[in-house]
């Protein structure tokens, strides 16, 4: 019986043992998996948002010609019709694909563990490229980074990751997506960061940048590496321009609040009427889009790219570029507003850059003797809309620069786009995308909040050293003496013992008295008086083993203390550059405190 009950024993041992192997072999395998899907994610997300975008231009062409223009009757009609099939498919076919895309993938990352469904992908194509092809005024960009968050988390589950890898997978994939609508990967992976996953993350990031570098070398292989916007150097010689440009990020503020402001209204007030009329919905937002084509400004129907590089090479007069603006807000309020799906940032560059070319013009005209030219304020506007409307105040920026080629416009992005995005913040307090999940009825992340708020640090909540400390190179009849040296010894809840390394250990009363009284006794009981002297000799921290407390330092973050008070009643706070000099000490009660303060602060 022994011998047969040995042998299933032996068989388990050997299966744990390949477990363990296995176990530790995994992770390394999953890793190389996860940089190799980054960059075959990039490819596919690349290749993808090509078609889609040459989707779109042949839709434009196909309905709209190659050149719309005023009381040309098809303006008014083919957005209409195109939008009652697009809320019939999207009612019946492809209930998920309303929206720009954004607030969708951050949905997929926060609540659904990156799952974004494979029909949601192919139904965000097919009818953002009808959308945006038929004239409704809506930007291929949203729904490029959604179509690429889509692929990856379609890869991944293919690919049998683990949860927390399909989780990660929806931004690497929305940065390719991105990254190859703007043909400018730095930005992309900003935006990815700044709006998306909300703060650097080392486990992430350079995924992030292999997919986004995919698929703009893809990209590029159709389109060329020329940037989207060509305007000549631009040379900042007379300090008096910044003011142009700081009236131009007044005036982008105050654009982005009116836009924010109508979308804040009139989609809730669409998503409040009966179902029937949503069938509606977006066949009547398309008649008045191309109602304002028909009546005299066709070049707010669509993504406007045409525009935007007409109005940088002074086609317009000043006039012309206020009402284009004013109208591509109304016309895309009226298409994002209807349930059409389609993306924000084309419209928000078109808006910036028709106001930004309007007061350089107006700069032009009654003050000639400044040298800005009037595509480098279009250039300008694009990014201070970005950083106002969009809240994205460092893609902004990456965003221009990129986008232009043309790196001696940094100063005026940056002046306008701050004076923007303050005015933005405070006009404004919820920015656009959040406000738009909340509509929804989804609670994520407040990406500006995460990226603002005061992390706290220990040095915070660290407190003065008020316990007795001894030092463990003593003898346990000299720890004794010691700290009857402090007069609350009997009453300290916790001593502080400062060992030769430089480490410390934070004893309870009641760890240290059974110390003291276990070597009391020992040494009591011993028979040989050597072995006795022996046992006195022996120095406190050899009584106490090799654990010592964590070593914490002040600039470390507050919540990295937590994980150790189950541990220790009183955490030493060290200083970086004296091994074991002690800075402070904190408790599980100051710590507590302290994010007290802060919540009483924050409300």
């Amino acid at each position: 019986m022994e011998k047969q009950s040995s042998i299933p024993a032996k068989e388990s041992t050997t299966r744990t043992a390949a477990e363990d192997i296995i176990a530790r072999i995994a992770p390394d395998r999953e890793e190389r998996i996860f940089l190799l899907l980054a960059i075959f994610i990039g490819v596919i997300s690349g290749l993808l948002v090509v078609s889609f975008r040459m989707a779109i231009e042949w839709l434009g062409v196909l309905l709209l010609g190659s050149s719309p223009q005023p009381h040309q009757l098809r303006l008014l009609f083919v957005p209409a019709l195109a939008g009652l099939v697009i809320a019939l498919l999207t009612r019946f076919v492809f209930p998920n694909v309303r929206g720009s895309g954004i607030n969708q993938t951050k949905a997929a990352l926060y609540i659904h563990n990156g799952y974004i469904s494979f029909r949601t992908v192919i139904g965000k194509f097919l009818l953002s490229a009808l959308a945006i092809g038929s004239g409704h005024s809506l930007g291929p960009e949203d729904p490029s980074l959604q179509i690429g968050a889509g692929v990856a988390s379609l890869i991944s589950r293919r690919f049998g990751m683990s949860k927390e890898k399909l989780r990660i997978f929806a931004p690497i994939g929305a940065a390719a997506g991105l990254a190859a609508a703007f043909n400018a990967p730095i930005s992309a992976i900003l935006f990815v960061i700044e709006e998306v996953i909300g703060q650097w993350s080392a486990a992430v990031l350079g995924s992030i940048v292999l997919a986004a570098v995919s698929s703009v070398v893809v990209a590029r292989s159709f389109w060329g590496p020329e940037p989207m916007f060509r305007i000549p150097t631009v040379t900042l010689r007379d300090p008096r321009e910044l003011l142009a440009y700081a009236a131009l990020g007044v005036a982008g503020g105050f654009a982005a609040l009116l836009f924010a402001k109508l979308l804040s209204y009139l989609r809730p007030k669409l998503r409040s009427q009966p179902q029937w009329s949503q069938l509606l919905q977006p066949a009547l937002a398309g008649l008045l889009v191309g109602g304002i084509g028909y009546f005299g400004f066709p070049q707010v129907m669509g993504a406007g790219y045409q525009a935007i590089d007409q109005a940088m090479h002074s086609e317009f007069a000043w006039r012309m570029l206020l009402a284009l603006a004013l109208f591509k807000i109304i016309a895309t309020t009226l298409s994002f507003s209807s349930g059409t799906p389609g993306g924000m940032f084309a419209p928000t560059l078109f808006i910036g850059a028709m106001l930004g070319a309007a007061v350089g013009s107006f700069e032009k005209m009654y003050f000639p003797h400044l040298t800005g030219s009037i595509g480098s304020y279009a250039l300008v506007g694009m990014g201070v809309l970005f950083a106002a409307f969009l809240r994205a105040p460092l893609t902004s920026v990456f965003m221009v620069l990129e986008v232009s080629g043309n790196y001696s416009i940094v100063l005026p992005v940056i002046l306008a786009n701050t004076i923007a995005y303050v005015i933005s913040r405070v006009l404004q307090p919820v920015p656009i995308f959040e406000e738009l999940t909340h509509q929804d009825g989804l609670y994520l992340p407040s990406m500006e909040e995460l990226r603002e708020e005061s992390n706290l640090r220990l040095e915070d909540a660290m407190q003065p050293v008020t316990v007795p400390v001894l030092q463990g190179s003593e003898t346990i009849p000299d720890t004794v003496k010691s700290l009857a040296r402090y007069e609350d010894s009997k009453t300290a809840p916790v001593v502080l013992i400062h060992c030769r390394d430089g480490l410390w250990y934070a004893a309870r009363r009641e760890e240290l008295d059974a110390l003291f009284s276990d070597s009391t006794a020992a040494i009591a009981g011993e028979s040989s008086m050597a072995i006795g002297t022996e046992r006195s000799s022996q120095t406190l921290e050899e009584r106490l083993g090799s654990e010592r407390t964590p070593i914490l330092f002040p600039d470390l973050p507050l919540s990295s203390a937590l994980p150790h008070f189950q541990r220790w009643p009183l955490l030493p706070v060290t200083n970086r550059a004296m091994r074991g000099s002690l800075e402070g000490v904190v408790s599980l009660q100051d710590v507590l405190n302290r994010y007290h303060q802060q919540r009483e602060h924050t409300h």
